[in-house]
């Protein structure tokens, strides 16, 4: 079962986050001094992930409802998806690759977020889950990654789909 950031942190006492916030403002250690392990960045931002969260899951309806316009507000100008061989640069390149996936009346596929992570100064974050087929077949794990532009608004430069293994007699590793 992927590990799902927004339950957890849900579930932290407020001792726990302020313990968090402790470490991450200590200052850094000396030469001399061993590292220390880098606090979840997840726990200081959980709102941040929840924002994401949530705009992930609207990039995911804008295709479930055939809505380009709004997928493509989700769109930095400057995204870069990989699709095959040769990445997509720039928010029309991604269009023009991706307009024929709202053509018909029923989406390709759907997707959803179980994992997002948020770096620790809060402007890029990383969400992923599985990618779905119009039955309801896992077909990929997507990877997306987020960044809080100039006017605030959380918007996709990276996304990358990764095939599922179908591995072992099972279908699964």
């Amino acid at each position: 079962m992927p590990f799902d950031a927004t339950a957890f942190v849900s579930r932290l006492s407020p001792r726990i986050v302020v313990l968090a916030l402790v470490a991450y403002a200590a200052p850094a250690p000396t030469a001399h001094a061993q590292e220390a392990t880098p606090t979840p960045a997840s726990v200081m931002h959980p709102e941040v992930v929840k924002q994401v969260t949530e705009r992930e899951r609207s990039f995911a309806r804008s295709m479930a409802e055939r809505d380009l316009a709004a997928f493509t507000r989700h769109l930095s100008s400057d995204a870069v998806f990989f699709n095959g061989t040769q990445p997509l640069v720039g928010r029309d390149s991604v269009l023009d690759a991706w307009r024929g996936f709202f053509s018909g009346a029923d989406a390709p596929f759907s997707w959803d977020p179980t994992t997002v992570v948020v770096i620790g100064d809060g402007t890029l974050a990383h969400s992923s889950g599985p990618a779905k087929d119009q039955q309801g077949t896992v077909i990929a794990e997507f990877n997306s990654v987020w960044r809080r532009e100039a006017d605030g608004v959380w918007r996709v430069v990276f996304d990358k789909g990764a095939p599922v293994c179908r591995c072992g007699a099972a279908g699964s590793r």
